[in-house]
Order: C-alpha cells, then sequence, then structure tokens
C-alpha cells in the first residue's frame, strides 16, 4: 500500500492525505448508528475535478475501493468507510463557480454548504429550494447523492428537481459531462438523474449546475391541533383534494408534542396531533391558501386553528417542529427512520408506529412531511442496553416493514446506503435489483465506488 499512498500524495499533495488513525476515525461513518463501517486505508482531500481524477486512476491501478463523502450528515450509511478504502472527501472543492441570475442557475462544486449556498444566490433575489435538516452544515455534494429533500419538498420536491447538470469522474478517471445549463433538453438518456441518488456508487461528482427560483415572499404560517393523528391525517387528505400547495405543511404526533412541550416548557394545546403549514405565496395569496386549510383542518376536526404572517411568531410556531430531534435527547439516543407513504395513509403509519413502541418497549415518536407523506419515526433508545439497542433495531424493521405494507417506500430522503439494502430488494423486486446491478457494472466494472452500498454486486 506505500505505492499507492506515494501515488495519492503525489495527485493532492501530503497535506491531502490522513492516514492517521485517530484522525481518519472520524471518517468512517455517517450519522446512522445501524449501519456497517470498516477503517480506510487513508482519506484524501481533493481540491479539484484534477485531482479527484488522478485519485481514481491511482485507486483504480491498485484496486482498492473508493467511498465519495461530504461531511457525513447523513442517515443511511452511504458514507461508511469499507476495510481498507480510500475515503474522499470533497469538502476542500467547495466554490460557487457562477451565479447567473439571468438564466436563475448556479454553479457550484460539492463541498458547497447548502446554507452557503443559500445565502449567496439570496443576494440576487433568488432561491435554492432543497432544504435538508442540516443545510446548516451539509454539503451538495452529499444532497446529490443521497437526492436529499427537507421542509419545502412538498412545493419544491427534492434535490434532483433543482438539478440542470453535473460534471462526473468516473470508474476510469475521464470526466463525464451531463445535462445542460437550459431549461429545457431531452437529448440523450437523462444522465444527470441516474447520478443523482446514486450515493457514490457510479462516480464522483466534482461540480453542479443547478436550477434557482425567484425569492420567494415571506411566509405566512398556519398551526392546527388535533385530539388524534385520524384526524389530522383526514384534513391533510383534504388539503390536497383541495389542490392547495403550501411551501410546508409538517405533522407532529402525540409523544413528539409531549417531548417538545417538556423541553421548551411550553403548551402546544394539542392533545393528539399537530399540523404545522406554511405559504410564501404573498399577501393576499398566501392568506387565501391559508384559510382554505384552515377550513380543511376544521372541517377534520381540529380543536384549534390559528394563523398569522407574523415573521417572529411563524419562527416560534416552526421551532417546535425543528425542536423534536433536542428534546428527544433528553429520553436517551434516537434512530431516525425515513419512509413515505400515500398521504391517505399518514395516519396509519403513525398508529403503527405507536403499536411497534408499544411492542418493543421504546418510545417511537413521528414527525414528518405531511405534504408528501415522508415521515420521520424516531426510535429512543439507551445506547449503553445491547437488548434497547436490539429493540431499537427491531422497531427500525419493522416500521420500514410498515410503510411498505401501506404501499410507501423504505426511503422518502434519507437514500438505501448499507441500512437498506436488503429493504432496497424488498421493494424493487429481482428484475429491480438485477437492472441496477447491470447499471452498476455498466459504468464501474472493478466495483471501485462504494461497494456494499444500496445492493451487492
Amino acid at each position: 500500500m506505500g505505492s499507492l499512498l506515494a501515488e495519492l500524495h503525489d495527485a493532492v499533495g501530503a497535506d491531502g492525505v490522513l492516514t492517521d488513525a485517530d484522525v481518519t476515525a472520524a471518517y468512517r461513518r455517517d450519522m446512522m448508528p445501524l449501519a456497517p463501517y470498516g477503517q480506510p486505508l487513508a482519506v484524501v482531500l481533493p481540491a479539484s475535478a484534477e485531482q479527484v481524477r488522478a485519485v481514481v486512476r491511482a485507486c483504480a491501478r491498485h484496486r482498492t475501493p473508493i467511498v465519495p463523502r461530504g461531511a457525513g450528515s447523513g442517515l443511511s450509511g452511504a458514507a461508511n468507510a469499507v476495510d481498507g478504502c480510500v475515503v474522499l472527501a470533497t469538502v476542500r472543492m467547495n466554490a460557487i463557480l457562477e451565479v447567473d441570475p439571468d438564466n436563475r442557475l448556479a454553479v457550484v462544486e460539492p463541498g458547497v454548504v447548502n446554507l452557503d449556498l443559500r445565502g449567496a444566490v439570496e443576494k440576487h433575489g433568488l432561491f435554492y429550494p432543497p432544504d435538508p435538516s442540516s443545510y446548516d452544515w451539509c454539503t451538495i455534494g452529499g444532497n446529490l447523492s443521497t437526492n436529499a429533500g427537507g421542509l419545502c419538498c412538498v412545493k419544491y420536491g427534492v434535490t434532483t428537481d433543482s438539478v440542470l447538470g453535473l460534471d462526473v469522474v468516473l470508474a476510469d478517471g475521464e470526466l463525464l459531462r451531463t445535462g445542460r445549463r437550459t431549461v429545457k433538453g431531452v437529448a440523450g438518456y437523462d444522465l444527470t438523474r441516474l447520478f443523482v441518488g446514486s450515493e457514490g456508487t457510479l462516480g464522483v461528482i466534482t461540480r453542479a449546475t443547478l436550477a434557482l427560483r425567484p425569492l420567494p415572499q415571506a411566509p405566512a404560517t398556519l398551526v392546527a391541533a388535533f385530539d388524534g393523528t385520524a384526524a389530522a391525517g383526514a384534513a391533510v387528505s383534504r388539503v390536497v383534494a383541495e389542490g392547495v400547495v403550501p411551501s410546508l405543511m409538517e405533522i407532529m404526533d402525540r409523544t413528539s408534542i409531549r417531548a417538545v412541550e417538556r423541553f421548551l416548557k411550553t403548551d402546544l394545546g394539542a392533545d393528539g396531533a399537530l399540523l404545522l403549514c406554511q405559504s410564501d405565496a404573498g399577501g393576499e395569496a398566501a392568506r387565501r391558501e391559508l384559510a382554505a386549510i384552515g377550513q380543511a383542518c376544521e372541517s377534520a376536526g381540529a380543536v384549534l386553528v390559528y394563523a398569522t404572517d407574523d415573521l417572529g411568531e411563524g419562527r416560534d410556531l416552526l421551532a417546535a417542529r425543528r425542536a423534536v430531534l433536542p428534546a428527544l435527547e433528553v429520553y436517551g439516543a434516537w434512530l431516525t427512520d425515513d419512509v413515505c407513504v400515500p398521504r391517505t395513509r399518514i395516519a396509519d403509519l403513525i398508529a403503527g408506529c405507536e403499536r411497534i413502541g408499544d411492542e418493543v418497549g421504546l418510545r417511537v415518536a413521528v414527525v414528518g412531511h405531511a405534504g408528501d407523506g415522508n415521515m420521520h419515526p424516531t426510535i429512543v433508545y439507551d445506547p449503553s442496553s445491547e437488548d434497547e439497542f436490539v429493540r431499537a433495531r427491531r422497531a427500525f424493521d419493522e416500521i420500514l416493514g410498515l410503510g411498505l405494507a401501506l404501499g410507501g417506500t423504505v426511503t422518502g430522503e434519507h437514500g438505501v446506503g448499507k441500512v437498506k439494502r436488503e429493504w432496497l430488494a424488498r421493494e424493487i423486486g429481482p428484475v429491480g435489483l438485477r437492472v441496477h446491478r447491470e447499471i452498476k457494472r455498466a459504468l464501474d466494472p472493478g466495483n471501485l465506488f462504494n461497494p456494499g452500498s444500496m445492493f451487492e454486486l
């Protein structure tokens, strides 16, 4: 391996290759405690696409696997190291190369932090919609690799809906350019969408051309309280049926509400479920949207509906949703699941999660993006107890099974990674899995990139 390390030093410089085990330990895994991980041979920190190409060629010559990595904020183990691999971290490739206000696009390197991009384009009156909960430290490259979502997906979609084109280093070290800078374009296969969400298994993204939108109006906010999740679920269905598309529609179950009330020392006024909605349509249009949502909630049995266009008040209301995970940490470590179900089955999922929690004897809190059915059941357990960890894993898997049984998918935005491989196989079936493997072999015949992520070759 000394020869490979020498080549890596030549490729990225001595300060761009980390081999001290105490240092590389921080790069072994992401935020998912269930996913397996190994010990990398080295971590490399390239600063350009040419350096990435040199690293890829060196690793290919030595048949050493490469695991691409962003900031490590993922929740599926997709960036977890395998023994003897080279972790290729793109954090030094952090330049916003271009902002084109007239064509509403930006060109960025993969190490750009999501929040930094949002701030940079906002100066031009523009908006980059994808907003994962870790948007203040996750990177665009990681968002692209996992096709990340966020709270605004109901109106603006997930990451792939904002990607026009990519530069990708392939397994032979060649640089592939996909997509275009135009609004429309159907020349050839849609290779851009193939690489978005591929979790680093097909290549290393080194540049992205991203579509931007006009900066939305300041949001108006509505909160609705319900005695039970069935009524809250019915309200979501009524909103969808009315054709109203808020910029945000989040749901919290009873367990989440109680945890947040204790954590924030407040009373949210809901015994069973809470629905939080925002509209960024602006002015009278926003008031009309929230009025329609409020009427749908009242018709479904809401015990309280309150709307405001005061920004500070809106932030305070949304703070309850954002405080769920910190509130749950009071009770122990948390393990967040990620399933997406038809919006008409949200109440069924929440009820099923409550049942699963009772069966395994652990607290399960459910929050999620009600507007698109993407729920995040969160299991709380004692990490020092092997028994509780086993029960948490059981609950995690049973929730995935429940999501599939309700007509949903095992991941709405976190990805498959190394923790849901068997569940991907169950969801897409043998033919789907065969096609995945054939695509992988066509682009990466030596299984160089992120082996064992998503599926075994």
